[in-house]
């Protein structure tokens, strides 16, 4: 299959009321969104007995299936998916937001956390919803670090994706998580952001901690943590099999296997993301002929606001129902 150019997309220009990433970043995050979207929670015993939720958003039996993968500390409560799926539920979609472990408000019965390259927790979990809707067509979206995770599933997995999902997307991916880990810790970055995210990771480990003693982890140093490097260095690597934080964020980074991807594929990123240089971003020649690059000047990160005051988040599921329905299995 040639590059995806035939399919033209709506083009995203951020609203000149909310000028830079920083602000198109945190407005949606913090201010959009609040209504209530009805889903029905799941438990999920994983292969290895742990514990996970899932929230639907139900619809007509037969009708497509969107699964979305949540960024870092986020779930279905976060503006992209509440967003994504009060857009796709009046045209008749489903949709489900399977948490990583340690989210959704329920914590996990394991040690272990999630991380950014997990892969096989992809895998497992759109085995599962493919085993129970055999025939449905099925997407993935991967959002931020669920992005990364989700590509690196797609490079890994090459041509067998198919046997699962009919087309994937990633927002705002940090398939360079070097490059990315250090932008979150400097600057504003790191007192916006970064401070926020290691709040609940923080909390979260320390409460574990008083019911699963590990020998690997400080409680001390974790207290003290103040950039994600020392979090994932401290906590996050050792969990997980990596040997330290440069160790993990090598191995878990999706860039070096985007080239093996065979499945339809779109990445969003815009370039005036704040967690994600644009340099660490990869070319076309870096990607494999099933990727689609869609790369808005402006969005920030997630953000991709349109409108008038208060604004609205409909360009990001507008284009990503359009690059499915492209891409909609043909029926037999």
């Amino acid at each position: 299959m040639h590059r995806e150019h035939r399919l033209e997309l709506p083009p995203y220009r951020a609203p000149s009321w909310l000028p830079g990433g920083h602000a198109q970043t945190i407005y949606p995050a913090m201010f959009m969104w609040r209504r209530h979207l009805r889903y029905r929670r799941e438990a999920w015993v994983t292969p290895d007995l742990d514990t996970v939720v899932a929230d639907w958003v139900d619809g007509r039996a037969g009708t497509p299936i969107v699964v979305m993968f949540h960024g870092l500390e986020g779930g279905s409560a976060s503006h992209y998916a509440r967003s994504l799926f009060q857009y796709l539920y009046p045209k008749g979609w489903r949709g489900v937001v399977p948490h990583f472990r340690s989210c959704g408000n329920v914590p996990n019965r394991l040690p272990r956390s999630y991380h950014a390259g997990d892969s096989a927790e992809i895998g497992w979990i759109l085995g599962r919803v493919r085993q129970r809707y055999p025939d449905v067509p099925i997407y993935a979206v991967g959002v931020s670090l669920g992005g990364n995770a989700l590509l690196k599933w797609l490079g890994e997995t090459g041509a067998r994706a198919h046997a699962y999902v009919a087309a994937a997307a990633a927002i705002c991916a940090p398939v360079d998580l070097a490059a990315c880990g250090d932008a979150l810790d400097n600057g504003i970055n790191r007192k916006i952001y970064t401070r926020e995210f290691l709040r609940t990771m923080r909390r979260k480990t320390l409460e574990k901690l008083k019911i699963t003693d590990n020998p690997f982890i400080d409680r001390e140093r974790v207290k003290r943590a103040v950039t994600l490097r020392e979090f994932d260095d401290l906590v996050t690597a050792p969990l997980h099999g990596f040997h330290g934080v440069e160790h993990y964020w090598a191995e878990a980074s999706s860039k070096p296997l985007l080239k093996e991807i065979a499945l339809p594929t779109l990445m969003v990123h815009a370039l005036n993301d704040p967690f994600i240089p644009p340099a660490s971003l990869p070319e076309e020649h870096e990607v494999s002929d099933m990727v689609m690059l869609l790369r808005p000047k402006e969005g920030g990160h997630v953000g991709f606001v349109s409108g008038p005051p208060p604004g609205k988040l409909i360009w990001l599921p507008n284009i990503l129902m359009r690059f499915f329905q492209h891409h909609a299995p043909l029926r037999s």
